[in-house]
């Protein structure tokens, strides 16, 4: 069943080039469409700047969307009011790519985790704290650390605080937006592991939105696949890495590194002449799409 409906989703952005010119719009995100099935990990990739991000702050409102439709349990987000916004982040959280910037420096760690509670008004001031020190635990912080600034964290703890503040409300369905891309690789899996262990645990819904291939195979049930603000290719993680279908998706591939230095793979450069970019996504397969 879909917990997450992304309709024809488009969002674009005026630009102004120079004094006395008209702005120009820009689209970012040209006419997506998904779903997301309660419990899944759907992965989402592209390029920089293919429109990953801006999806998926499109999805929580982050971003108001030019037009489109996005359905969280069967409701219109996009038609929530403030009021009904505010009450559904309790069930939609983000946790954003850089740990760094992503923390307020001047609040302790306790109380950037607290935060959410306090704008939810959820429970007492004891209540609160006893909610901030299970959540230190749960991602693998030592709760006496809750008065330390975010610099005196490592990049891997900092990440650790992000995930603790967006699971504060005990949401059903988390963006993670390249959690891990700002990180050292020895500290990469560790997270991706604290992300797996939490979905099971607490029965996580995740928009997975990242440009690491190999991490996307190994965690992502399903994969859609971004070019220039479109989706190109949609399909089971397994499929899309066997059999892609779309000449970006193939040129995307054949660009992961393989373990193996004694292996090869072929490059496969990228013919635009081979994309039409007018071309709807349709069923190539079972459950297998491409703009073809």
């Amino acid at each position: 069943m879909a917990l997450v409906e992304v309709s024809h989703l488009t969002k674009r952005f005026s630009q102004v080039h120079g004094f006395l010119q008209a702005a120009r719009a820009t689209t970012a995100v040209n006419d997506v469409s998904f779903a997301i099935d309660e419990g899944e990990t759907f992965g989402l990739v592209g390029e920089s700047g293919s429109g990953k991000t801006t999806t998926g702050r499109c999805i929580l409102r982050l971003i108001e969307p030019t037009s489109g439709e996005v359905r969280f349990r069967g409701e219109d987000v996009l038609a929530f009011s403030s009021s009904r916004l505010r009450a559904a982040r309790r069930d939609m959280q983000i946790v954003f790519q850089d740990p760094y910037s992503s923390l307020n420096p001047r609040l302790r760690a306790g109380a950037i985790v607290e935060e959410p509670l306090i704008v939810q008004h959820a429970g007492s001031a004891a209540a609160r704290a006893a909610r901030v020190e299970e959540l230190f635990g749960l991602v693998g912080l030592d709760p006496a650390w809750r008065s330390r600034y975010p610099h005196e964290f490592s990049g891997g703890q900092r990440q650790r605080i992000g995930v603790a503040r967006a699971l504060a409300l005990n949401p059903t369905f988390v963006i993670a937006d390249e959690p891990v891309s700002a990180l050292d690789v020895s500290v990469q899996a560790q997270i991706v592991n604290l992300l797996m262990d939490l979905q099971d645990r607490l029965k996580l819904t995740y928009l997975f939105i990242a440009h690491d291939l190999r991490l996307v195979e190994h965690i992502c049930n399903r994969v859609a696949v971004m070019y220039r603000g479109r989706i190109v290719e949609l399909a089971a993680a397994r499929d899309l890495f066997t059999s892609p279908r779309h000449a970006y998706t193939q040129a995307l591939l054949s660009a992961v590194p393989v373990p193996d230095p004694s292996s090869r793979r072929v490059r496969v450069p990228l013919d635009q002449s081979k994309i039409d970019r007018t071309a709807p996504l349709r069923e190539i397969a079972a459950g297998h799409w491409a703009a073809i």
